[in-house]
């Protein structure tokens, strides 16, 4: 087999590698269980310190190899809540879009195939991290959160979301 050849079919062997390994790494993203729209379910759902919002929806969405989250909903006092990040699972700070009075950095940890761990910072200080898992059957996202809110306040918070 000439050079010519064999560079060629090395060519043909690594092109189809990166396609094979890129689709993989698309489907891993497509079948992310969090993917989606989900909307906060508050009979199930428990704060302390409360109140409660009086609605809540997060939707999360692929984003290059991390994730787009976008959350939208109405605070006890009813004040609109808008917010949201775009940000890879690489442990780095990202920077928050809109108005989270908790946070204004994220960073990402995939723990599994069905959790999430993001942890919160405001002006460098650590806040909340959230434990953010996907039911078996893909129906339910908790989100389990604890940690010291901006105000100061000790916090222990489970929401769960319906899949929309």
């Amino acid at each position: 087999m000439s050079v010519r050849m064999r560079r060629g079919c090395l060519q043909g062997l690594l092109a189809g590698i990166l396609v094979v390994a890129g689709s993989s790494v698309a489907w891993a993203q497509a079948s992310d269980p969090q993917y989606g729209t989900w909307k906060l379910n508050l009979a199930k759902s428990k704060y302390s310190p409360g109140p409660a919002p009086k609605e809540g929806t997060v939707t999360i969405e692929a984003a290059g190899p991390g994730r787009k989250v976008t959350v939208n909903g109405v605070a006890a006092d009813g004040t609109k809540v808008t917010w949201g990040y775009s940000g890879n699972f690489d442990g780095k700070e990202i920077r928050l879009t809109g108005n989270n009075p908790d946070a204004d950095v994220v960073m990402l940890k995939r723990i599994s195939a069905n959790a999430v761990r993001t942890t919160n910072k405001m002006a460098g200080k650590r806040t909340l991290v959230n434990g953010v898992s996907v039911s078996a059957d893909g129906k339910t996202l908790t989100v389990a959160t604890t940690g010291v809110n901006a105000k100061g306040q000790t916090v222990k918070n489970t929401q769960v979301f319906d899949k929309q």
